[in-house]
């Protein structure tokens, strides 16, 4: 598939990164970013005079790469500041890095194309990983209901990080006691509207295991286990994400590689391997609708379907301008072929809660 707001963008962050000027580098990465955020493609912004509509945070500079884009295909301008730099490779290492993420355009572009048996905005009910202001989130546990409402949905889940993540604001148990307190009376208030499941994120450490024990995990309605850490390494690390998918009580693979659009490619793993287990074991798969994430992404994805894997597909939102998150993640199950029946975002609360129930047993 071709997006071109996602090649522009690239273009434009290419050359950001070999400005010397720190003004200028933030300029152009602003302008990548605008393009990515577009709602439209971007050709359809040229004028019949071979100019440009305006775009905000894209200023002359950042134009004349577009229209080279747009005209050629590619960029004489960034090539030659490439080509000028001391950074070349690590350029090319860069533009590896943002294969398979997808422009805003493109995620509205796969939202509205006829999938009959897809997952679509309609169908889903529930966003199964988001942070509040108790941990690294800006959103109370109250916005989160009432974004939730005015969204359509019936229940989510707040997957604050767990103690073992203290750089991201991790709970300890004893804060963990005070936030469930505070999330069964907004549950009474708003009983018959909206569910706010108890989850947690839990940290998956090096060798597999996660960072809280099977009686904390048993506390929680909903677990999202994460890798968080050894994500730049190109070591092999399928042992991880099985000891992962076979804990008792995890439902959620979250972000499983952990990558990062431009910088880093995340966990290596063979995915099938992976995929198997947590189909055999019951572990949804997440889609995370992070731009930054997108993890899984809609090629990677598609293996998972075909090893018989249940998803989760999520915003990860931090904040409740972030909840559109989920449509970037929906996006990508969409163009993988995921079945709706499949995406526990899609179940209604009683058949959730006796899924997640399931995954207390041994496995």
């Amino acid at each position: 598939m071709t997006d071109i707001n996602s090649i522009v963008a690239g273009w434009l962050r290419d050359l950001a990164f070999v400005q010397t000027s720190p003004h200028s580098r933030w300029g152009y990465k602003r302008a990548a970013s605008a393009v990515l955020y577009l709602d439209v493609p971007i050709d359809t912004l040229l004028k019949a005079d071979g100019t440009l509509e305006k775009i905000p945070h894209v200023g002359p500079a950042s134009t004349r790469v577009i229209l080279e884009v747009l005209r050629t295909g590619e960029s004489a301008i960034v090539n030659q500041a490439v080509d000028a730099s001391t950074q070349r490779a690590d350029i090319l290492r860069r533009r590896e890095l943002r294969s398979h993420f997808l422009s805003r355009s493109a995620a509205r572009a796969a939202m509205r194309a006829r999938k009959p048996q897809a997952p679509a905005l309609e169908d889903y009910l529930a966003d199964l990983q988001m942070h509040s202001d108790w941990s690294d989130g800006s959103q109370t546990l109250e916005d989160i209901i009432q974004t939730g409402i005015s969204r359509g949905y019936t229940h989510s889940a707040v997957t604050d990080h767990s103690y073992g993540l203290p750089i991201a604001g991790g709970l300890p148990m004893a804060r963990v006691v005070e936030q469930h307190r505070q999330i069964e009376n907004l549950n009474v208030k708003y009983a018959g509207r909206f569910r706010l499941l108890k989850g947690i994120e839990a940290n998956i450490r090096a060798d597999g295991s996660v960072d809280m024990t099977p009686a904390e995990l048993a506390q929680f309605e909903i677990v999202v286990a994460a890798p968080h850490s050894a994500l730049r390494s190109a070591n092999d690390q399928t042992a991880r994400m099985l000891a992962a998918v076979q804990t008792p009580g995890v439902h959620i693979l979250g972000h499983p590689r952990g990558r990062m659009y431009g910088s880093r490619p995340g966990i290596s793993a063979d995915w099938k391997h992976v995929f198997t287990a947590a189909a055999r074991f019951g572990v949804a798969i997440e889609l995370d609708g992070d731009p930054a994430r997108q993890d899984l992404d809609y090629d990677l994805a598609r293996r998972a379907v075909a090893s018989g894997c249940l998803f989760a597909i999520d915003s990860d939102a931090h904040a409740t301008d972030q909840w559109w998150y989920a449509e970037t993640a929906l996006a990508h199950a969409r163009i993988a072929g995921v079945p709706r029946s499949r995406v526990i975002n899609c179940w209604s609360l009683e058949k959730l809660l006796d899924w997640a129930g399931s995954r207390f047993k041994a496995a």
